[in-house]
């Protein structure tokens, strides 16, 4: 059984292409990562842009034509943007016929649940202690606690790479008024957030933000997953990306080894959203995972399957 999972999110649209075996075993066949930016204009009216429609869109095709020739069933879910949006249907509606099935628009809690779900089958010895989860989307971030595997506490904020961008950088580069007044937004978003006193914490992190800062601290040329799922990301490595990312321009931070020049703008509010939520869980190190919401809806699907 060959199954194709998509997140549509507010800075990406990602596949997942893998076959279950009778014992339950993954095999990914293929993986696919395009930066379209449904979500731009989401610090504003939140209302979707043409070009994000027609740049996600036009993933979406190519996405259909993957599945299909792996005789991949797709499953789609949209995060943020598409909650948020109040001109949805815009893209929804094509989008539903070009992957011949409605995408499914889930709520914060559920986009938790399933990065829960990733990261729990791809660290499995992360569940033994305290365990926080942090996926750092364009337009939300979701934190997530464990304690001894069980779910403690899980929310949706909505703070993102993208919203914070277009809400506080005015300037290239950023002034530091304007670092400062985004770090403190951040700061204010995490306060309630009940994060484990005392003893060992580990601190997880998913999607784009991290591992960008995970192959930029390693230099990579070109990105490769094996190297990058998994890394411990230090925070005064973070402390060191986020200084060169401050001082730098847009142009420069282009030039970043590591760093894909399509996220050269946001990166910055997302390496602080990642150093702001290390601070508050008091850990010294972030380990990264590109395994996100697309890998936990495939691992419920797959469940799902055995089941009946």
């Amino acid at each position: 059984m060959n199954l194709a999972t998509i997140d549509v999110g507010t800075n990406t649209a990602l596949l997942l292409v893998a076959r279950i075996g009778p014992d339950g075993t993954i095999e990914a066949l293929d993986e696919r990562a395009e930066i379209t930016r449904l979500g731009r204009g989401i610090g504003g009216d939140g209302a979707l842009r043409a070009e994000g429609i027609e740049r996600t869109l036009a993933a979406l095709r190519a996405y259909a034509a993957i599945a299909a020739r792996h005789g991949a069933e797709i499953a789609a879910v949209g995060t943020e943007a598409l909650r948020r949006a109040p001109n949805a249907a815009a893209f929804l509606e094509p989008a539903a016929q070009i992957l011949g099935k409605p995408i499914e628009v889930i709520d914060g809690a559920r986009e938790a649940a399933l990065t829960f779900r990733a990261v729990a089958a791809a660290f499995p010895d992360a569940l033994t202690g305290a365990l926080v989860v942090v996926d750092i989307g364009g337009g939300s971030t979701e934190i997530v606690i464990a304690s001894g595997g069980e779910v403690t506490f899980k929310v949706s904020l909505p703070l993102g790479s993208v919203r914070f961008t277009e809400r506080f950088i005015r300037h290239d580069p950023p002034e530091p008024a304007e670092t400062a007044a985004l770090t403190r937004a951040i700061d204010a978003a995490i306060a309630a957030v009940p994060f484990p006193a005392g003893g060992a914490v580990t601190l997880v992190g998913v999607a784009g933000t991290v591992t960008s800062l995970a192959a930029m601290a390693e230099s990579l040329a070109s990105y490769d997953p094996l190297r990058v799922h998994g890394y411990r990301l230090s925070r005064a490595a973070i402390t060191r990306e986020i200084a060169q990312l401050e001082a730098a321009t847009q142009a420069a931070r282009e030039q970043i080894v590591g760093l894909d020049p399509r996220r050269a703008d946001v990166i910055l509010a997302g390496a602080l959203i990642l150093d702001r939520v290390a601070a508050a869980a008091g850990v010294a190190e972030v380990r990264a995972s590109d395994r996100g919401i697309r890998w936990g809806l495939l691992h419920e699907l797959a469940e799902s399957r055995r089941v009946a």
